[in-house]
Formats: structure tokens, sequence, C-alpha cells
């Protein structure tokens, strides 16, 4: 691996933890609260691509793991990996892999549209599901019900997504980091 694409992963797993200054919303009928770092998984995914995207967001969740206070409220530890937010955050790597890996696949023909829609099945819907069922299991709760509490985080997401797939069409075009033999112009 190259030294410019460790720094990019590393770049990219200091500003999920820089997201993590916004402080979290509390939701008072699910013990997960609102949080801004999932824009970070989804411009990690859309700017890195697959591999680096993922890598560098393996690398966070592993900070986080060691008791790196990166998570919003400060938090960190394997403890909060095996509590209640623990499967929003374990999803976080295959989200931005997902986002990443469409974004390649899709790079000659991508419009704002096409990577709204990436990244709201990675960044959205991806985690969501992952993190209802991990919550889920723990709670010992039905899915349904965990699930419909859940949709609480869909409209911020959302707005995430909307945000997100803006700032990467821009610095894909500015400053492409995905292969340029993959790419076409927009």
């Amino acid at each position: 691996m190259k030294l410019k694409d460790m720094m990019f992963m590393s770049l990219f797993a200091a500003i999920m933890g820089v997201l993590a200054i916004f402080p979290p919303i509390p939701v008072p009928f699910i013990p997960v609260p609102i949080v801004a770092q999932t824009l970070g998984i989804m411009l990690a995914g859309g700017i890195l691509g697959a591999k680096r995207g993922g890598l560098s967001i393996l690398l966070f969740v592993f900070l986080v793991a060691v008791g790196a206070p990166l998570l919003t409220g400060g938090r960190g530890g394997l403890g909060v990996l095996i509590g209640p937010t623990g499967g929003y955050i374990l999803s976080y790597p295959i989200a931005a892999w997902l986002i990443g890996y469409l974004t390649e696949k899709s790079i000659r023909s991508l419009t704002y549209w096409k990577l709204v829609l990436i990244t709201t099945l990675g960044g959205v819907i991806v985690i969501n599901i992952i993190g209802v069922t991990y919550l889920s299991i723990l709670s010992n709760l039905p899915w349904g019900p965990t699930a419909i509490s859940a949709l609480v985080f869909l409209p911020g997401d959302l707005l995430k997504a909307l945000i997100a797939s803006a700032v990467i069409i821009k610095l894909n075009r500015v400053y492409p980091l995905i292969d340029s033999k993959k790419r076409n112009t927009y």
C-alpha cells in the first residue's frame, strides 16, 4: 500500500473523530442517539473507493475498540461495541466499502442522483439494517418494532446522503482519488 493511500485513510479516520464533536441527539424511545458520523462514512466510501474507504473506517472502529474516545459524547472502548450502539458502529466499515464499491463501478456514469441512491443504500439502509438487527438481538425485542423505532434516523440520514453526495461529486471532479482508468467525464 502506498504512503499516499495510508495518509488518506488516516485522514478519513480523523474526520470521523472530528465529526464526534457534534453532540449526539438522544432519542427517548431507542438507546441509540442521532450522530453526525454517518456523514463521514458516506464521504470515505465515495471519495476513497471501496478498499481505502472501508479500511479507513475499519481503522476508526479499531481505534474505538482499543478505547480512543472518538465517538460522539467522547465514548470509546469495547463496551460501546457490545452495547446497544454496537451494531451500528460495526456496520460502518461495511457501509463505507459498499458505497466505495458502487461508486467505483458507476464512476463513468456517476451523477448526483445516482450517488444519492448509493449513499442512501450504504450509509442509511445497510447501517440501519445491521444496527437494528444487532439491537433487536441484544435487547431481546422483536425486529419489526425495533426497526420502526429506528425510523427516527431516516430524515437526518437522508439529509446527510444529500450533503455527502454533493461533496463527493465536487471532490471527484477536482481531485479524483478513485482509479482514473475507470473514470470518464461527468
